[in-house]
């Protein structure tokens, strides 16, 4: 019977297409490669009334391309309303592209939610679950080397 069970959770799982992905916590200094060291933050200097960014163009961490993972970081909001965001970006300090310059576009990941998603307070810490990309993004605030199609919103526990 058991052998039975476990050929038919096989056959399921083909027919379906569906493969269970395992999350994988994420940090900040995962989606930085080994031996890379970036500029530090008081280098960085101010064009007009804008802060530049450090490192627009910083390396990422290919292994995580195509990963669902799970990632701490603080939210700056790009596109939305009162209830819920679309799209942000998630940055590992709060005030980063906002009050302070943007960390190197490796320390940056572009999140987009299809149906929006709601976010309770922007002064919180949060995770976020997704698939992560390693195909960047670029606009006005700064250069990004990450992003994710957004699964879930959850406080960050510490």
């Amino acid at each position: 019977m058991k052998r039975f069970l476990s050929s038919l959770a096989v056959w399921l799982t083909l027919s379906t297409g569906y493969v269970a992905a395992e999350t994988k916590e994420v940090y900040w200094e995962d989606l930085v490669p080994e031996g890379y060291v970036a500029a530090p933050q008081d280098q960085v200097s101010h064009q007009g009334s804008t802060l530049a960014q450090a490192e627009p163009d910083a390396p990422v961490v290919d292994k995580y391309d195509g990963q669902e993972v799970k990632i701490p970081g603080f939210v700056v909001p790009l596109e939305g309303d009162d209830k819920s965001l679309t799209e942000f970006l998630l940055v590992p300090y709060f005030g980063a592209c906002i009050h302070v310059p943007p960390p190197p576009s490796n320390q940056i990941v572009y999140v987009k939610f299809e149906k929006g998603v709601p976010v309770d307070d922007l002064y919180d810490a949060v995770w976020i679950s997704g698939k992560l990309s390693t195909k960047g993004w670029s606009g006005d605030i700064a250069t990004v080397g990450y992003s994710m199609a957004g699964i879930s919103v959850e406080p960050y526990d510490g």
